[in-house]
């Protein structure tokens, strides 16, 4: 993958942040101080925003402007990143149960009868 590609490089300036949403670069520091998003920094100790942090700051910016405090906002943004941690976890723990479900399967698909809860054939019964 391309250096420009990886939505997580952080390569625009504070500047650069300001200019593309139409704020103020104080703004900027604030949701900083906040940690409602926290840039990396520049070996010169500039702020760097990733792409994926600008969208964030955009809903930000647009909840700030619905009238919403910052703190409110934070707390927000949180709950949709452990929103988003606990789909991933149980997407992953679907596919686990799905991998297991398949390796107790006889060749050819057919559950065992054991497993599937049923009872064994019998003869004249």
């Amino acid at each position: 993958m391309e250096l420009f590609e990886d939505e997580n490089v952080p390569l625009y300036t504070v500047g650069q942040v300001a200019q593309m949403l139409a704020v103020k670069q104080a703004f900027l520091r604030r949701v900083d101080e906040l940690q409602v998003v926290s840039p990396q920094r520049s070996a010169g100790g500039q702020r760097r925003y990733t792409r994926v942090e600008i969208r964030v700051i955009r809903q930000v910016v647009t909840m700030a402007d619905e009238g919403m405090t910052m703190p409110a906002i934070r707390r927000i943004i949180e709950l949709e990143e452990r929103l988003a941690e606990v789909t991933r976890e149980r997407d992953e723990l679907a596919a686990r149960l799905i991998e297991v479900l398949r390796a107790r399967q006889w060749p050819g698909g057919r559950r065992r009868e054991a497993d599937a809860g049923e009872a064994a054939p019998t003869d004249g019964g």
